[in-house]
């Protein structure tokens, strides 16, 4: 016969688990998350984390099914940034060994989406490192785009810094699909990590795209010293703008920058964090970005269980898990990739039913 103490442990994780499953499906009812929930989501027990990643996967399933869609990534401009983002290993105060070069030749770039290509990405994402893009640089996209897409059919995101509205257009005239633009941290704590620029120039970067007809990448950093708080104001401020996909990265504290040395992270932390995206979230895409590999470590394949997307190859000057490896990941975990991005089901369907 089970003990009264085990029964009463035993009703309070089914509580639990019945907690978390109740705000899925709030969410896939329509409701939005608050302040106050996505906290708890973060600071939930880590007794509770396979619960919490259940109630995320309820969420996932619906719109993404077991769908995993890739990304490669090429660094087509390293270093000789004057920005001072105290977490990037290519800003003006780094002292990291990267790296420098301007931007690549154009074979060089059309190399980098074979590679995508052959790694079945559905996307290639072309990162330059600058305030804003000057004239040459503008150009090499304006020429480069149109080919990679004819010849590999991929869709093209481009990561160029801040943008007027002129430039966006430029960019989605020439066949820019996406436009990646980090709000990396929560406005309060956005001057603790950058000096040079604001959160608000990066908001008009956002606008200025959304208004040339280009969709919105755009995530941040966990691990920067923010709080709470902060993580999840930020996971409501990107569902606010409306962003379409959401790369999250875990801070990888390169040697060489003002935050070498910095180790606030644990996997289940990270987890939860991917978790609360996805219920801020629901029907955006997710992306497990850089610093994967570093933080999940072994519990890597549940961060599948909330994210619907990952980088294979590299990063900017980091390097990422094998592509085998990641492979391998998606295929033990029953996932399979996807260079389509159709919802897995009728959504009407799964309220009726559940």
């Amino acid at each position: 016969m089970m003990s009264s103490a085990a029964m009463e442990i035993k009703t309070e994780r089914n509580e639990s688990v019945n907690d978390w499953q109740r705000l899925a499906k709030r969410i896939l009812h329509g409701h939005r998350l608050t302040m106050e929930e996505g906290l708890a989501l973060l600071q939930a027990p880590d007794n509770q984390l396979l619960d919490v990643l259940a109630a995320a996967y309820r969420i996932r399933e619906r719109y993404f099914g077991n769908t995993v869609q890739l990304y490669f990534l090429i660094n087509a401009k390293s270093g000789l940034c004057p920005e001072d983002c105290s977490y990037c290993s290519q800003s003006k105060v780094s002292k990291a060994p990267i790296p420098k070069y301007n931007i690549l030749q154009r074979d060089q770039l059309m190399e980098g989406a074979r590679i995508a290509r052959e790694r079945n990405a559905r996307t290639y994402c072309i990162v330059i490192s600058a305030r804003g893009p000057n004239e040459r640089e503008m150009r090499a996209v304006e020429e480069i785009v149109p080919e990679i897409k004819s010849k590999y059919g991929l869709r093209v995101c481009a990561s160029l810094g801040l943008l007027s509205q002129p430039l966006a257009d430029r960019l989605k005239a020439c066949g820019v699909d996406r436009i990646n633009h980090n709000l990396n941290t929560s406005p309060d704590y956005y001057e603790s990590i950058c000096s040079t620029h604001s959160y608000q120039d990066r908001i008009a970067t956002l606008q200025a795209v959304r208004q040339a007809g280009m969709e919105l990448c755009s995530g941040g950093i966990i691990g920067l010293g923010e709080r709470d708080e902060d993580v999840v104001q930020m996971a409501i401020e990107l569902r606010e703008i409306g962003v379409e996909s959401i790369p999250l990265n875990f801070l990888n504290a390169i040697d060489g920058t003002p935050l070498e040395g910095s180790n606030r992270l644990n996997p289940r932390y990270c987890l939860k964090a991917l978790a609360m995206f996805r219920f801020a979230n629901p029907d955006r895409e997710i992306r497990i970005a850089g610093g994967r590999e570093l933080h999940l470590g072994s519990l890597q394949p549940l961060g599948l269980y909330a994210a619907n997307s990952i980088f294979v190859g590299d990063y900017l000057t980091t390097r990422g898990q094998a592509p085998d490896a990641d492979y391998r990941m998606i295929e033990e975990m029953g996932f399979v990739v996807t260079r389509g991005g159709e919802p897995a089901s009728d959504p009407e369907e799964e309220l009726q039913a559940g």
